[in-house]
This record gives C-alpha cells, structure tokens and sequence, in this order.
C-alpha cells in the first residue's frame, strides 16, 4: 500500500509540472493560458508559432507519463497503475495552476508507452493520420482515446485495459469543449506548414 501511495503521489507532482507554460514563458511568449484554448499543452503551445517549443513539450510531457508509470513498476504492478493515472490527473488538475491544466494526451501516450507500448504505437499512428487528413489535434486526441481503450481490450490484460479505459474517458471529457466547437464547425486546426 505504501508503495501504490508513493507512486501516486510521485506521478501526481510530475505530471502537474506545466512545461508547456514554463517554456513558453521562459521563451518570452507570455501566459499560454491566454491564447487558443487556454491548454498548457504542445498543441496550444505549438499557437505561440513555436514548433521548436511545442516538440519540446510534447517531449516532456510524454517522458513524465513514461517516468510516472515507470518508477511505480519498480515497485509493482499496482503501483505502476497508480503512478500512470495519477500523472495523467495531475497534468489536467495542476495544484499549481488552480487545477486547471492540459488535456492529457502527450502524458497519456508517455503512460501507454511505458505499460502497453504496442497499444500507444498504434494510438499515435492514428492520431497522425487522422491529424493529416482532417487538421484537427482534437479530432485526433478523440479518435486515439477511444482506440486505445478498445485496443487495450484486446493485448493487453484487465488491469492496464481498465486503466487505459479510464485514462482514454478522462481525455474525452477534457475535450467537451473542442467536441462542441467541432460539431458547431468553429474548432481551430492546426498546421504543418513552415513556420
């Protein structure tokens, strides 16, 4: 038990590190809660014109997911479970930032790679294509959750799947808002042009 509260407690505090606005701050383009969506996440910070920022985040974010979930498995199962959802809630639910953080889809996949890598390839390659057809991230974020969820079901077992489930439910409710604006046709897309 005391193993499962450590790595919760662990995965919590490293995923509510906001790298999106400390780097963005630090690079001298102001409060990232201020512009898009208000997200502390790559995408938004990929609207500050910054791809170079935006990998970046995207980097961290996805290696505290990794880092969370890893460190609990050198204790055990359960509280590799523990750390991989603990981080992810920590990245949408910040303490520092009043609660109110990113959607979780970077610390996710970094989650998925660490406990069930297979399920978040195929997750992140249908993120892609769906970005790449439609420009869309949310769209994208929406349709590798529920992937993941459902392929999770299949390799891998119950209890990394019903953690992906819940990881996969928690992502798509972080989006209510992107679902909205995408069925009014008034969600921002994003581009992979030069810039």
């Amino acid at each position: 038990m005391t193993a499962i509260l450590a790595a919760a407690v662990i995965g919590y505090l490293l995923g509510s590190i906001p790298f999106g606005l400390i780097l963005t701050r630090i690079a001298g383009r102001g409060d990232i809660r201020e512009i898009g969506s208000g997200s502390i996440g790559a995408t938004n910070v990929l609207r500050t014109g910054s791809k170079p920022l935006a990998a970046l985040t995207l980097a961290l974010d996805v290696a505290k997911g990794a880092g969370a979930a890893l460190i609990g498995c050198a204790w055990s199962e359960e509280a590799a479970l523990a750390g991989g959802a603990a981080v992810v809630i920590g990245h949408s639910f910040p303490v520092w930032l009043g609660f109110r953080g990113g959607k979780g889809v970077a610390t996710a996949l970094g989650v998925l790679l660490a406990l069930a890598w297979p399920v978040a390839l195929l997750a992140a390659l249908l993120w892609l294509a769906t970005a790449a057809l439609w420009r869309y991230s949310s769209l994208a974020a929406l349709v590798a959750a529920v992937a993941a969820a459902a392929l999770a079901a299949v390799l891998v077992e119950p209890a990394r799947a019903c953690l992906i489930a819940g990881i996969a439910l928690l992502v798509i409710l972080r989006h209510h808002d992107n679902i909205l604006r995408l069925l009014a046709g008034s969600e921002s897309r994003i581009s992979f042009g030069k810039g």
